[in-house]
């Protein structure tokens, strides 16, 4: 019996890296999985390959800076499968790195709405199917970037510092109803944003400066490794585990 069985799970921003591989591992493990991400496309392929697997899952093609979208992936969640027992925020989106004296609003704003605004979006409107379910837990995806003032440039960092106090808040108000919020802060992942093709549109002068620091990450982690962690604390193994920032860097803030 997998870890998950019986479980229902929705993960966000799983079209590729980290939400992709939660997404597989958590079907591997008995989940029932909702996905929801921009590129319809990636989510399809994700579909085909949990199936091929016998395993269960729906694509939802959104936006979690949509309410609507964030209102359709719930229900479809539920509608499908019943009940919501696990919700992962992954989805994200980098601010390349642009220090705020070049940064205009627009991608201030940009960034807020898909690393804060939408985990908010998808806990206000989760918690009450998991209540109504007698508990949950969600997993959130930060970085060491919202532990830190130096891993990215200045809307990215303030927005992962937000969503850590955002989640940390919802496992203690909801701590005696049996929802449990955990996060976790990777340091360099091996998914499309460390690509160098990427990397090559970032500000020249910001990405320079966050790099000095770089040099001293021992390694950067696999999305399958991210999605181990995520599974436990998913999992009723960590049933005591809530409110918890579990750093997931490969040893590179013990510098």
């Amino acid at each position: 019996m997998g870890k998950l069985e019986n479980k229902v799970a929705l993960v966000t921003g799983a079209s590729s890296g980290m939400g992709h591989a939660i997404a597989k591992l958590y079907a591997k493990e008995g989940a029932s999985v909702v996905v929801i991400a921009r590129r319809k496309e990636k989510l399809d392929e994700l579909i085909k390959e949990i199936e091929s697997g016998n395993g269960k899952a729906v694509a939802v093609a959104g936006d979690v800076t949509s309410k609507e979208d964030v209102e359709k992936v719930v229900k479809t969640t539920v509608d499908e499968f019943g009940k919501l027992n696990i919700v992962v925020n992954n989805a994200g989106l980098n601010d390349k790195m642009t220090p705020l004296t070049d940064m205009d609003e627009d991608l201030w704003d940009a960034v807020v709405d898909v690393n804060l605004n939408g985990p908010m979006r998808i806990f206000k409107r989760s918690l009450p199917e998991m209540l109504n379910n007698g508990g949950g837990a969600f997993v959130t995806i930060a970085s060491v970037g919202g532990l830190n003032g130096a891993r990215s440039g200045p809307a990215y960092t303030a927005s992962k510092h937000g969503v850590v106090g955002l989640a940390k808040n919802i496992a203690y108000m909801y701590a005696k109803k049996n929802i449990r919020s955990n996060i976790i802060a990777p340091g360099g992942v091996k998914t499309e944003m460390a690509d160098p093709k990427f990397l090559a549109t970032h500000h020249k002068e910001g990405l320079q400066i966050c790099a000095e620091g770089t040099c001293t990450a021992p390694r950067s982690a696999e999305p399958e490794e991210i999605a181990e962690l995520a599974l436990f604390l998913a999992s009723d193994d960590a049933s005591a585990i809530n409110g918890a920032t579990v750093t997931a860097d490969c040893g590179w803030t013990a510098y």
